[in-house]
């Protein structure tokens, strides 16, 4: 029996292997260390990092709140929220210190320079700052303008970095987030700022770029000549849990498509940057958000679909409908359902339909990205022996069973001359089962403390992305743009999303979980 094996068999925690380059010393500062993303993402994070001994002897955290604990009780905090942590992160919890206090009071930040000083002298943190905004949005601007006042923002000399990690929603549209951008570089530069979106900690995010960039194969028909249609899926099971408060002030669009999708889109059908380079790779990024058309409020009102889900069935449970979740109002107009009809103006993309959409409630919980390839241009067989057969289809799965599939057609064996699509899979956990990767929120912290940007968000890219999205916005004033389609829990959405497809000649694909053809993965159910 193996050692990792003989540990598990008696119930201990087998040490993690580090997987990600050891960081530097940094004192960690985490404004809203008691909210539910500090408890949730955060600190399991950083305790996975410690016991995979990434994080340096001279690491700490000082976390920042309203609510009234001591450091004893935010170490508790702490513990509670990282059960599994190791010996190591035990023994970094110890140091942990928490300042109870506002947002902009000058005697919340009088206490942070004390004890980032002791930090220094005591534990070894070189100077170094990570400052991790995990607050509400409206705080963002509020915390760097204080830190720049009590001078918190500049490090002492070039061998010291000083950098602050914003979570997301940043804005609420293209004004709020150029004002939280002014807020922001009056405290910061922008190479000091940096902005995450976990999705783009995941494996199959990253991979695209190899996929494309590394492989003769693909590169070639990666445009428009042989693609159709480009599809994008992120579906959600769960409704708004306990969020109904956020959510009404977010809804789908906030919430996944100015930010996730729009990163995916970008990774997925920007043109090669010329280097790895950080900024390399976000120029491109920003080129292809730039290509994308965007249109007024008049004729944005035919390109999206809004949803909301009603009373329903997920998995054979009952479920309530979103207007009577908790903090829901009753008549609320939020949508939980969006489909956009994109276009990608540029040589590459020119007349290829983009199709986007997200929900909650729906069948399965699964992230995706399809491409689909236009059919042959004569086809051989009876159409009776190829009714099975589909277009050639290349998935990109980002959640749940991260991977890629490519779907072909291939004769199905006996005497007739029957056809019918087929799959080559590739999954992350069947094909590097021995190596564990980080996830996301591991994977971004970590760059942050080492200063690598290129999986987090640029100003440009985060205003042109809100550039496209604030017509959709403006048009929900507008007559016909108001509409907000029912569905039932469980389904994949309000009919008129079909339609949306399926007048431009299209349909979308639709993702279920069948364990006994798939094993268990995502996949097109048979036509």
């Amino acid at each position: 029996m193996s050692e990792s094996t003989s540990s598990k068999a008696a119930g201990k925690r087998a040490s993690l292997p580090r997987v990600l380059s050891k960081a530097p010393p940094v004192a960690m500062v985490i404004f809203g260390a008691s909210g539910d993303l500090t408890a949730r993402k955060i600190l399991p994070a950083l305790a996975r990092l410690a016991d995979r001994g990434v994080l340096d002897d001279g690491f700490t955290v000082i976390g920042v709140a309203r609510t009234q604990w001591s450091d004893e009780d935010f170490r508790k905090h702490v513990a509670d929220a990282t059960p599994e942590g190791g010996a190591k992160w035990k023994a970094l919890t110890e140091r942990f210190k928490y300042i109870a206090g506002e947002y902009d009071h000058p005697d919340t930040f009088s206490q942070l320079k004390d004890h980032l000083d002791e930090a220094d002298r005591v534990d070894g943190t070189d100077g170094n700052r990570l400052y991790y905004l995990a607050t509400i949005p409206s705080v963002f601007g509020l915390v760097a303008g204080a830190l720049a006042t009590h001078a918190c923002t500049s490090p002492d000399d070039d061998d010291h970095f000083i950098r602050a990690v914003v979570e997301k929603p940043y804005g609420r549209d293209l004004k709020s987030a150029v004002e939280l951008d002014e807020q922001m570089h009056a405290a910061f530069e922008e190479h000091q700022i940096y902005r995450i979106d976990h999705y783009m900690g995941k494996e199959t995010v990253q991979n695209v770029l190899a996929l494309r960039f590394s492989n003769a194969v693909f590169e070639p028909i990666w445009n428009r000549r042989y693609i159709e249609q480009v599809q994008v899926t992120v579906a959600e099971e769960l409704g708004v849990e306990h969020r109904g408060g956020f959510y009404e002030t977010a809804g789908a669009l906030r919430d996944i498509v100015q930010n996730h999708v729009m990163q995916v889109l970008a990774l997925t059908l920007m043109e090669s940057p010329t280097s790895v380079d950080a900024d390399r790779i976000r120029d491109e990024k920003v080129k292809l958000l730039q290509a994308i058309e965007i249109p007024s409020p008049d004729e944005a009102v035919d390109r999206f679909v809004r949803g909301q889900y009603a009373a329903g069935s997920i998995d054979g449970e009952e479920v309530i409908g979103y207007r009577q979740e908790e903090d829901v109002d009753p008549e609320s107009q939020t949508e939980t359902y969006l489909a956009l009809h994109l276009r990608v103006e540029n040589w590459r993309w020119a007349g290829v339909p983009i199709y986007v959409r997200t929900g909650k409630r729906l069948p399965a919980r699964v992230t995706e990205v399809a491409l689909t390839f236009r059919r042959v241009p004569f086809l051989l067989f009876d159409q009776r022996d190829s009714r099975d057969l589909r277009p050639n289809t290349l998935i990109l799965r980002i959640q749940p069973d991260e991977g890629i599939s490519l779907e072909f057609g291939a004769k199905v064996p006996g005497e007739k001359f029957n056809l019918r699509s087929v799959a080559m899979d590739f999954s992350y956990a069947d094909a590097f089962a021995g190596e564990e990767a980080a996830d996301g929120y591991e994977r971004l912290i970590h760059d942050a403390m080492v200063g690598d940007a290129t999986l987090f968000i640029r100003s440009d890219e985060v205003q042109q992305a809100w550039r496209i999205v604030d017509p959709y916005l403006q048009s929900w004033s507008e007559p016909g743009g108001e509409s907000l389609h029912p569905y039932p829990a469980g389904t994949w959405g309000p009919h008129m999303a079909d339609l949306l497809v399926e007048s431009r000649g299209n349909e979308w694909r639709n993702p279920v979980i069948d364990l006994e053809l798939s094993g268990g993965r995502l996949t097109d159910p048979p036509q």
